[in-house]
Protein backbone atom coordinates (compact mmCIF):
# COMPACT_ATOMS: atom_id res chain seq x y z
CA UNK A 1 0.00 0.00 0.00
CA UNK A 2 1.13 2.91 -0.91
CA UNK A 3 1.23 6.17 1.38
CA UNK A 4 1.79 9.65 -0.52
CA UNK A 5 4.74 11.62 1.97
CA UNK A 6 4.10 15.29 2.77
CA UNK A 7 6.13 16.81 0.56
CA UNK A 8 4.32 15.32 -2.26
CA UNK A 9 1.02 16.69 -0.96
CA UNK A 10 2.81 19.83 -0.57
CA UNK A 11 3.51 20.07 -3.90
CA UNK A 12 0.23 18.24 -5.36
CA UNK A 13 -1.43 21.06 -3.34
CA UNK A 14 0.92 23.93 -5.18
CA UNK A 15 0.41 22.18 -8.31
CA UNK A 16 -3.38 22.83 -7.90
CA UNK A 17 -3.44 26.58 -6.99
CA UNK A 18 -1.01 26.84 -9.84
CA UNK A 19 -3.61 25.69 -12.28
CA UNK A 20 -5.41 27.78 -10.67
CA UNK A 21 -4.02 30.93 -10.21
CA UNK A 22 -2.01 31.78 -13.38
CA UNK A 23 0.92 34.22 -12.17
CA UNK A 24 0.06 36.86 -14.12
CA UNK A 25 -3.51 36.71 -12.14
CA UNK A 26 -1.79 36.32 -9.11
CA UNK A 27 0.37 39.23 -9.98
CA UNK A 28 -2.34 41.06 -10.86
CA UNK A 29 -4.16 40.61 -7.38
CA UNK A 30 -1.00 40.93 -5.34
CA UNK A 31 -1.06 44.27 -7.08
CA UNK A 32 -4.66 45.10 -6.39
CA UNK A 33 -4.03 44.20 -2.66
CA UNK A 34 -1.35 46.70 -2.09
CA UNK A 35 -4.03 48.93 -3.91
CA UNK A 36 -6.84 48.67 -1.77
CA UNK A 37 -4.18 49.23 1.35
CA UNK A 38 -2.50 51.83 -0.21
CA UNK A 39 -5.98 53.56 -0.57
CA UNK A 40 -7.12 53.00 2.90
CA UNK A 41 -4.08 54.69 4.54
CA UNK A 42 -4.78 57.77 2.57
CA UNK A 43 -8.06 57.97 3.18
CA UNK A 44 -7.40 57.28 7.16
CA UNK A 45 -4.55 60.10 6.29
CA UNK A 46 -6.94 62.65 4.76
CA UNK A 47 -9.40 62.14 7.18
CA UNK A 48 -7.78 62.56 10.40
CA UNK A 49 -6.03 65.54 8.89
CA UNK A 50 -8.99 66.76 7.96
CA UNK A 51 -10.53 66.35 11.91
CA UNK A 52 -6.99 68.20 13.35
CA UNK A 53 -7.25 71.01 10.77
CA UNK A 54 -8.57 74.62 12.73
CA UNK A 55 -11.67 74.45 10.54
CA UNK A 56 -14.99 73.95 11.76
CA UNK A 57 -17.15 72.10 9.54
CA UNK A 58 -20.44 73.27 11.01
CA UNK A 59 -19.69 76.81 10.61
CA UNK A 60 -18.34 76.56 7.26
CA UNK A 61 -22.29 75.04 6.75
CA UNK A 62 -24.44 77.06 8.57
CA UNK A 63 -22.14 80.79 8.80
CA UNK A 64 -20.64 82.39 12.09
CA UNK A 65 -23.90 83.61 13.00
CA UNK A 66 -25.51 80.44 13.92
CA UNK A 67 -27.59 79.76 17.17
CA UNK A 68 -25.93 77.34 19.88
CA UNK A 69 -29.20 75.17 18.67
CA UNK A 70 -28.45 75.23 15.05
CA UNK A 71 -24.61 74.33 16.00
CA UNK A 72 -26.00 71.49 18.54
CA UNK A 73 -28.70 70.06 15.91
CA UNK A 74 -26.17 70.07 13.33
CA UNK A 75 -23.08 68.85 15.28
CA UNK A 76 -24.93 65.56 16.01
CA UNK A 77 -26.85 65.33 12.09
CA UNK A 78 -23.02 65.72 10.94
CA UNK A 79 -22.21 62.41 13.20
CA UNK A 80 -19.21 64.16 14.94
CA UNK A 81 -20.69 63.35 18.40
CA UNK A 82 -19.31 60.18 17.58
CA UNK A 83 -16.02 58.44 18.56
CA UNK A 84 -13.17 58.96 15.64
CA UNK A 85 -13.00 55.21 14.80
CA UNK A 86 -17.04 55.48 14.51
CA UNK A 87 -16.81 58.44 11.98
CA UNK A 88 -13.97 56.77 10.38
CA UNK A 89 -15.97 53.87 9.67
CA UNK A 90 -18.66 55.56 8.70
CA UNK A 91 -16.07 57.66 6.20
CA UNK A 92 -14.95 54.53 5.01
CA UNK A 93 -18.31 53.20 4.09
CA UNK A 94 -19.95 55.88 2.21
CA UNK A 95 -16.75 55.90 0.11
CA UNK A 96 -17.58 52.09 -1.09
CA UNK A 97 -21.09 53.76 -2.42
CA UNK A 98 -19.33 56.48 -3.57
CA UNK A 99 -21.06 59.22 -1.42
CA UNK A 100 -18.63 61.59 -0.09
CA UNK A 101 -21.02 64.27 1.02
CA UNK A 102 -22.44 67.50 -0.13
CA UNK A 103 -20.22 69.86 -1.31
CA UNK A 104 -20.36 73.40 1.33
CA UNK A 105 -20.13 75.57 -2.15
CA UNK A 106 -22.99 74.42 -3.68
CA UNK A 107 -24.77 71.95 -1.78
CA UNK A 108 -24.49 69.56 -4.44
CA UNK A 109 -22.95 65.67 -4.00
CA UNK A 110 -19.37 66.20 -4.19
CA UNK A 111 -19.10 63.42 -6.56
CA UNK A 112 -21.69 65.28 -8.89
CA UNK A 113 -19.10 67.95 -8.34
CA UNK A 114 -16.25 66.32 -9.31
CA UNK A 115 -17.89 64.48 -12.39
CA UNK A 116 -18.81 67.98 -13.51
CA UNK A 117 -15.02 69.10 -13.36
CA UNK A 118 -13.34 65.84 -13.80
CA UNK A 119 -13.46 65.78 -17.92
CA UNK A 120 -12.20 69.40 -18.79
CA UNK A 121 -9.10 68.34 -16.93
CA UNK A 122 -8.89 64.88 -18.36
CA UNK A 123 -9.09 66.42 -22.13
CA UNK A 124 -6.86 69.30 -20.88
CA UNK A 125 -3.94 66.86 -19.60
CA UNK A 126 -4.62 64.07 -22.64
CA UNK A 127 -3.68 67.02 -25.28
CA UNK A 128 -1.22 68.29 -23.33
CA UNK A 129 0.71 64.99 -22.68
CA UNK A 130 -0.02 64.28 -26.56
CA UNK A 131 2.14 67.15 -27.47
CA UNK A 132 4.76 66.73 -24.51
CA UNK A 133 5.35 62.93 -25.73
CA UNK A 134 5.25 63.36 -29.30
CA UNK A 135 8.04 66.60 -28.99
CA UNK A 136 9.88 65.16 -26.20
CA UNK A 137 10.27 61.62 -27.18
CA UNK A 138 12.21 62.45 -30.28
CA UNK A 139 14.19 65.31 -28.83
CA UNK A 140 15.47 63.22 -26.50
CA UNK A 141 16.51 60.74 -28.88
CA UNK A 142 18.01 63.01 -30.73
CA UNK A 143 19.94 64.69 -28.08
CA UNK A 144 21.94 61.23 -27.16
CA UNK A 145 22.42 60.54 -30.96
CA UNK A 146 24.19 63.72 -31.30
CA UNK A 147 25.56 64.17 -28.18
CA UNK A 148 27.44 67.39 -27.17
CA UNK A 149 26.96 68.20 -30.50
CA UNK A 150 24.73 72.16 -30.90
CA UNK A 151 21.16 69.42 -31.20
CA UNK A 152 21.86 67.84 -27.75
CA UNK A 153 22.67 71.86 -26.59
CA UNK A 154 19.69 72.92 -28.28
CA UNK A 155 18.17 70.42 -26.68
CA UNK A 156 19.38 70.74 -23.08
CA UNK A 157 18.52 74.66 -23.19
CA UNK A 158 14.81 73.98 -24.53
CA UNK A 159 14.27 71.64 -21.86
CA UNK A 160 16.06 74.14 -19.17
CA UNK A 161 14.03 76.80 -19.85
CA UNK A 162 10.42 75.52 -20.20
CA UNK A 163 10.73 73.21 -17.34
CA UNK A 164 12.08 76.13 -15.16
CA UNK A 165 9.89 79.09 -16.18
CA UNK A 166 6.18 79.52 -14.31
CA UNK A 167 3.30 77.91 -15.89
CA UNK A 168 1.22 80.95 -14.94
CA UNK A 169 3.90 83.49 -16.81
CA UNK A 170 3.93 81.80 -19.89
CA UNK A 171 0.11 81.27 -19.76
CA UNK A 172 -0.27 84.88 -19.27
CA UNK A 173 2.48 85.53 -21.85
CA UNK A 174 0.69 83.46 -23.64
CA UNK A 175 -2.98 84.98 -23.67
CA UNK A 176 -1.12 88.53 -24.54
CA UNK A 177 0.47 87.63 -27.52
CA UNK A 178 -1.63 84.83 -29.27
CA UNK A 179 -4.92 86.01 -27.60
CA UNK A 180 -4.95 89.14 -27.65
CA UNK A 181 -2.46 90.55 -30.17
CA UNK A 182 -2.48 87.97 -32.86
CA UNK A 183 -5.73 86.65 -32.04
CA UNK A 184 -4.57 83.17 -32.94
CA UNK A 185 -5.97 81.37 -30.05
CA UNK A 186 -9.48 81.59 -27.95
CA UNK A 187 -9.44 82.96 -25.07
CA UNK A 188 -10.01 81.97 -21.09
CA UNK A 189 -12.31 79.30 -20.64
CA UNK A 190 -13.56 75.84 -22.84
CA UNK A 191 -15.67 77.49 -25.35
CA UNK A 192 -17.22 80.80 -26.34
CA UNK A 193 -20.48 81.99 -25.06
CA UNK A 194 -22.21 81.88 -28.58
CA UNK A 195 -21.34 78.28 -29.01
CA UNK A 196 -22.42 77.04 -25.77
CA UNK A 197 -26.10 76.21 -26.78
CA UNK A 198 -24.69 74.88 -30.07
CA UNK A 199 -22.89 71.82 -27.53
CA UNK A 200 -24.69 68.65 -26.38
CA UNK A 201 -22.27 67.69 -23.02
CA UNK A 202 -22.61 64.16 -23.71
CA UNK A 203 -19.58 62.63 -22.25
CA UNK A 204 -18.28 66.09 -20.86
CA UNK A 205 -15.17 66.01 -23.22
CA UNK A 206 -16.13 69.47 -25.48
CA UNK A 207 -13.94 67.51 -27.83
CA UNK A 208 -15.55 64.72 -28.24
CA UNK A 209 -19.32 66.04 -27.93
CA UNK A 210 -18.44 68.49 -31.00
CA UNK A 211 -17.49 65.87 -33.55
CA UNK A 212 -20.12 63.68 -32.11
CA UNK A 213 -22.60 66.43 -32.71
CA UNK A 214 -20.82 66.62 -36.62
CA UNK A 215 -20.91 70.23 -35.79
CA UNK A 216 -17.04 71.28 -37.07
CA UNK A 217 -17.26 75.30 -36.45
CA UNK A 218 -17.80 74.19 -32.69
CA UNK A 219 -15.31 72.00 -32.46
CA UNK A 220 -13.00 74.80 -34.08
CA UNK A 221 -13.81 77.07 -31.06
CA UNK A 222 -13.33 74.19 -28.75
CA UNK A 223 -9.67 73.55 -29.94
CA UNK A 224 -8.91 77.11 -30.52
CA UNK A 225 -9.56 77.31 -26.18
CA UNK A 226 -7.65 74.26 -25.53
CA UNK A 227 -4.51 74.40 -27.56
CA UNK A 228 -2.88 77.29 -25.94
CA UNK A 229 -2.91 75.61 -22.10
CA UNK A 230 -2.33 72.60 -23.46
CA UNK A 231 0.83 73.40 -25.18
CA UNK A 232 2.08 75.18 -22.39
CA UNK A 233 1.12 72.22 -20.12
CA UNK A 234 3.04 70.02 -22.81
CA UNK A 235 6.22 72.05 -23.27
CA UNK A 236 6.86 71.22 -19.37
CA UNK A 237 6.41 67.77 -19.73
CA UNK A 238 8.16 67.61 -22.78
CA UNK A 239 11.13 69.21 -21.08
CA UNK A 240 11.30 66.23 -18.18
CA UNK A 241 10.42 63.41 -20.98
CA UNK A 242 13.20 64.70 -23.43
CA UNK A 243 15.55 64.30 -20.54
CA UNK A 244 14.87 61.30 -19.54
CA UNK A 245 14.84 60.01 -23.02
CA UNK A 246 18.06 61.32 -23.43
CA UNK A 247 19.15 59.78 -20.30
CA UNK A 248 17.79 56.51 -21.16
CA UNK A 249 19.43 56.06 -24.44
CA UNK A 250 22.68 57.40 -23.66
CA UNK A 251 22.96 54.73 -21.29
CA UNK A 252 21.92 52.00 -24.04
CA UNK A 253 23.93 53.55 -26.83
CA UNK A 254 27.17 52.60 -24.95
CA UNK A 255 26.10 48.53 -25.14
CA UNK A 256 27.92 45.81 -26.94
CA UNK A 257 24.96 44.80 -29.08
CA UNK A 258 24.58 48.51 -30.52
CA UNK A 259 28.34 48.23 -32.13
CA UNK A 260 27.23 44.49 -33.20
CA UNK A 261 24.24 45.79 -34.56
CA UNK A 262 26.01 48.20 -36.76
CA UNK A 263 28.64 45.75 -38.12
CA UNK A 264 26.36 43.40 -39.63
CA UNK A 265 25.17 46.48 -41.70
CA UNK A 266 21.62 47.67 -40.13
CA UNK A 267 21.67 51.08 -40.87
CA UNK A 268 21.96 54.06 -37.72
CA UNK A 269 18.48 54.85 -37.41
CA UNK A 270 17.17 51.25 -37.57
CA UNK A 271 19.79 50.42 -34.68
CA UNK A 272 18.27 53.42 -32.84
CA UNK A 273 14.57 52.79 -33.46
CA UNK A 274 14.06 49.12 -33.77
CA UNK A 275 16.31 47.89 -31.24
CA UNK A 276 18.09 50.42 -28.54
CA UNK A 277 14.46 52.36 -28.20
CA UNK A 278 12.56 49.42 -27.89
CA UNK A 279 14.97 48.29 -24.82
CA UNK A 280 13.73 52.41 -23.60
CA UNK A 281 10.27 51.66 -24.18
CA UNK A 282 9.27 50.64 -20.99
CA UNK A 283 10.97 53.31 -18.91
CA UNK A 284 9.59 56.04 -21.14
CA UNK A 285 6.12 54.77 -20.56
CA UNK A 286 6.78 54.61 -16.98
CA UNK A 287 7.87 58.30 -17.34
CA UNK A 288 4.88 59.40 -19.34
CA UNK A 289 2.51 57.86 -17.14
CA UNK A 290 4.04 59.57 -13.77
CA UNK A 291 4.05 62.65 -15.92
CA UNK A 292 0.41 62.21 -17.36
CA UNK A 293 -0.77 61.61 -13.70
CA UNK A 294 1.17 64.92 -12.42
CA UNK A 295 -0.79 66.98 -15.31
CA UNK A 296 -3.86 65.52 -13.66
CA UNK A 297 -3.38 66.92 -10.42
CA UNK A 298 -0.86 69.67 -11.13
CA UNK A 299 -2.79 71.93 -13.49
CA UNK A 300 -4.00 74.14 -10.58
CA UNK A 301 -2.22 77.56 -11.99
CA UNK A 302 -2.81 76.78 -15.84
CA UNK A 303 -6.72 76.71 -15.24
CA UNK A 304 -6.33 79.49 -12.76
CA UNK A 305 -5.07 81.58 -15.64
CA UNK A 306 -7.13 80.49 -18.29
CA UNK A 307 -10.36 80.37 -15.98
CA UNK A 308 -10.44 76.42 -17.10
CA UNK A 309 -13.08 75.15 -15.12
CA UNK A 310 -11.22 71.77 -14.71
CA UNK A 311 -10.25 69.45 -11.21
CA UNK A 312 -7.26 71.61 -9.73
CA UNK A 313 -9.53 75.22 -9.76
CA UNK A 314 -12.04 73.23 -7.93
CA UNK A 315 -9.67 71.94 -5.34
CA UNK A 316 -8.23 75.05 -5.32
CA UNK A 317 -11.72 76.64 -4.43
CA UNK A 318 -12.70 73.80 -2.14
CA UNK A 319 -8.91 74.33 -0.16
CA UNK A 320 -10.24 78.20 0.36
CA UNK A 321 -13.47 77.76 1.78
CA UNK A 322 -12.49 74.77 3.63
CA UNK A 323 -14.95 72.41 2.37
CA UNK A 324 -13.32 69.10 3.66
CA UNK A 325 -15.66 67.04 2.00
CA UNK A 326 -14.61 67.89 -1.56
CA UNK A 327 -10.94 68.54 -0.42
CA UNK A 328 -10.73 64.73 0.90
CA UNK A 329 -12.32 63.43 -2.21
CA UNK A 330 -9.92 65.02 -4.23
CA UNK A 331 -7.42 63.50 -2.41
CA UNK A 332 -8.57 60.04 -2.64
CA UNK A 333 -9.13 60.68 -6.83
CA UNK A 334 -5.42 61.89 -7.22
CA UNK A 335 -3.84 58.81 -4.62
CA UNK A 336 -6.40 56.42 -7.45
CA UNK A 337 -5.02 58.04 -10.10
CA UNK A 338 -1.21 57.31 -9.21
CA UNK A 339 -1.85 53.72 -7.74
CA UNK A 340 -3.49 52.76 -11.19
CA UNK A 341 -1.54 54.38 -12.70
CA UNK A 342 1.44 52.37 -11.80
CA UNK A 343 -0.32 49.32 -11.59
CA UNK A 344 -1.02 49.86 -15.54
CA UNK A 345 2.96 50.47 -15.74
CA UNK A 346 3.51 47.23 -13.64
CA UNK A 347 1.49 45.33 -16.04
CA UNK A 348 3.13 46.77 -19.09
CA UNK A 349 6.59 45.80 -17.97
CA UNK A 350 5.54 42.52 -17.03
CA UNK A 351 3.58 42.42 -20.76
CA UNK A 352 6.64 43.72 -22.50
CA UNK A 353 9.79 42.80 -20.56
CA UNK A 354 10.55 38.32 -20.39
CA UNK A 355 12.75 39.27 -17.73
CA UNK A 356 10.19 40.17 -15.40
CA UNK A 357 8.29 37.84 -15.43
Amino acid sequence: MNVASPASGAAAARRRRNTLLSPKAAAILARLGSMAVTLVGLAALTFFIGRLLPLDPILAVLGDNATKEAYDRMYVQMGLDQPLIVQFGNYLWNILHFDFGNALLSGRPVSVEIARTFPATIELATVAMLIGTCLGVPLGVAAAVYRNSWVDHAARVMSLVTYSAPNFWLGLMGLVLFYSTLGWVGGPGRIDMAYEFDLDPVTGFFLVDSLLSGNMEVFRNVFSHLILPASILGLGSMAYISRMTRSFMIEQLEQEYVITARTKGLSKWRVIWVHVFRNIAIQVITVVALSYAFLLEGAVLTETVFAWPGFGRYLTNSLLAGDMNSVVACTLLIGVIFVTLNLICDLLYWTLDPRTR
